[in-house]
């Protein structure tokens, strides 16, 4: 990897968690009460197509990740993640911290985010740009606890045990791996942008 300058302003990125392009085979699984009545939960938000094999994903098998990865990249805010391109202040930030701090720092993460019983402003506390660990977590669908209740079939309402977060965490750390093959493993040294200071070209 190398340095890029950090953005001082990153883009509002024109993708939700319920956007669907399922002429290029991308969908939305989240399900709606309206759909569960009418017996389509788990299926595709708005064509309905049934793709996921939902109990072999919920099994949580990281022996079958392969098959959970391309299960997940079905769906369109998953497939964004796994494919964009990792903005600069997110390669910087891991940069700045080396493939070892980074991934020690995966399960604090998830513990402070999603881990509790009801998560502070759950649904929103994962943005989506600036650290690698979002995109991670928006990848594996680690993100909010509704997100991780469809997916990987724990229910909401009570904290995640230790083997929940630390299946998270492995599939967070997979990710990471994958899409930062030459992190290395100790910390790069960049100097910070200051406020207002116009990224060098």
């Amino acid at each position: 990897m190398t340095a890029t300058p950090a953005k001082t302003e990153l883009p509002k990125l024109a993708i939700t968690c319920t956007k669907t392009n399922c002429e290029d085979n991308l969908h939305c699984f989240r399900s709606s009460k309206k759909l569960k009545e009418q017996g389509l939960d788990g299926a595709c938000r708005d064509c309905h197509a049934r793709l996921v094999d939902w109990p072999r994903v919920h099994e949580r098998q990281l022996d079958d990740v392969e098959h959970t990865f391309t299960e997940l990249r079905l769906e369109l805010i998953r497939h964004h993640f796994w494919h964009v391109d990792i903005d600069e202040r997110a390669r910087n930030h891991a940069l700045r911290k080396g493939r070892v701090a980074l991934l020690g720092s995966v399960g604090n993460r998830v513990a402070k985010s999603v881990g509790v019983e009801n998560p502070y402003r759950d649904g929103q506390q994962t943005p989506f740009q600036s650290n690698v660990l979002y995109y991670a977590q928006h990848a594996t669908a680690s993100c909010c606890r509704t997100c991780i209740e469809y997916w990987h079939g724990i229910p909401k309402g009570r904290p995640l045990s230790a083997d929940e977060q630390g299946y998270l965490v492995d599939l967070m750390t997979l990710y990471i791996n994958e899409r930062l093959p030459d992190l290395p493993d100790g910390p790069t040294k960049i100097p910070r942008q200051r406020r207002g200071e116009t990224p060098k070209s």
